[in-house]
């Protein structure tokens, strides 16, 4: 008999009772080399831990498992994973296609770092499929997109840029960090390679660093192995196995991260201070129709916006006490920020750059009364 739903695949996939202690949870295989059995002679398919280890492979087939893919694969952190999958997938005159509003880091790859080295890329409103279907060139080698996106939250229709991309030759990549494969699979609507940042809602925990590439097909899993190895930066051990424990209770949390940015949606909803609030979940938010038709709930991160511009923006996010002011996102703690000059400060004066009155809320599972409480505090 086989087992597919989420909960189940998160506690089993990749993670069998240890077969000579019956041990239930992944030994964490703290070690570099591995003796083997005459020259090469390999027990089991390990030599040395850079090119594979037990936990990190537990992790990878449980990710896999939770993405519908082919092929998982967990780096050190979560742009170590998207450094080197576009160094597998693009070189010298090639062209990408990001989001309008991408996440800071990955725009600091493009344009820091994968520019130099030759490869055009364009932000692109990926809200209009048509507009990226018209920025698509000869080179365009990949579509690149992040839903929710981070922090403006639009929302990307992703079978539609699945069939656009695949219609130009061009490779489509999911950063699925915001949602998580619980909420969203977007390997299942079309697309070809799953990133994560398993820092966040996978761990779970504001304990470990790490990230991971899930893919649908076998061959391209090959060929980021290969780079994967050769460039180096993979999940430790440790790393590997804090990442599987958060896994196992990534359903549950999520339940509560939804229900709890929810219930603070709609009480700054109602607040004179915010001029906005940015959140799916919201029959308003221009991608709640897309958002409900490709994810199972909404999500646990919000941003609003405030009326008297970026100093509300930063007393809120220095007055707030069980919201903790911090860079980061989905651990079971609430988290506030200010992206214009925390996460996103590295696409001022670009056409990347995000408002100075927002203010980001990676929503945790803490009492949602309190939470309400603390906000509103705050704003007043």
């Amino acid at each position: 008999m086989t087992f597919d739903g989420f909960e189940t695949l998160a506690i089993h996939a990749g993670q069998e009772a240890d077969t000579e202690t019956g041990a239930v949870v992944v030994p964490i295989y703290q070690t570099s080399t591995y003796a083997q059995d005459g020259v090469g002679g390999l027990r089991g398919g390990y030599e040395y831990s850079r090119t594979a280890n037990p936990t990190r492979k537990a992790l990878e087939e449980c990710l896999a498992a939770l993405e519908s893919g082919a092929r998982g694969l967990a780096f050190a952190s979560g742009m170590a994973a998207e450094d080197t999958l576009l160094r597998t997938v693009a070189g010298p005159g090639d062209h990408v296609i990001i989001p309008g509003d991408a996440y800071g880091g990955t725009f600091r790859l493009f344009s820091k770092v994968l520019e130099r080295w030759g490869v055009a890329w364009e932000a692109v409103p990926q809200t209009d499929p048509e507009a990226v279907r018209a920025a698509i060139r000869p080179e365009t080698v990949a579509i690149w997109t992040e839903t929710p996106t981070n922090p403006l939250l639009n929302i990307t229709d992703i079978e539609a840029l699945a069939g656009i991309a695949h219609d130009a030759g061009a490779l489509f990549v999911v950063d699925n960090t915001f949602a998580s494969p619980y909420l969203q699979r977007p390997l299942a609507l079309g697309a070809d390679v799953v990133v994560h940042s398993t820092t966040k809602y996978l761990g779970g925990h504001s304990d470990v660093v790490g990230g991971a590439l899930v893919v649908a097909d076998p061959e391209l899993g090959e060929r980021l192995a290969f780079h994967q190895n050769t460039m180096g930066a993979v999940a430790g051990p440790f790393d590997a196995w804090l990442a599987l424990r958060g896994a196992k209770t990534l359903g549950v949390r999520m339940d509560r991260h939804c229900a709890n940015a929810e219930r603070v949606a709609e009480a700054l909803l109602h607040h004179p201070g915010v001029s906005e609030v940015i959140y799916p979940g919201l029959a308003e938010h221009p991608g709640h129709k897309v958002a409900a038709r490709q994810m199972r709930a909404f999500g646990g991160m919000l941003s609003f916006r405030l009326r008297d511009g970026e100093k509300a923006a930063l007393r809120v996010c220095e007055r707030t006490q069980v919201f903790t002011l911090g860079e980061s996102l989905g651990g079971v703690e609430s988290l506030i920020e200010h992206p214009a000059r925390m996460t996103h400060a590295s696409t001022a004066g670009s056409p990347l750059e995000v408002p100075g009155d927002l203010v980001r809320l990676s929503v945790g599972i803490e009492s949602g009364d309190d939470l309400v409480a603390d906000l509103l505090a705050a704003l007043d």
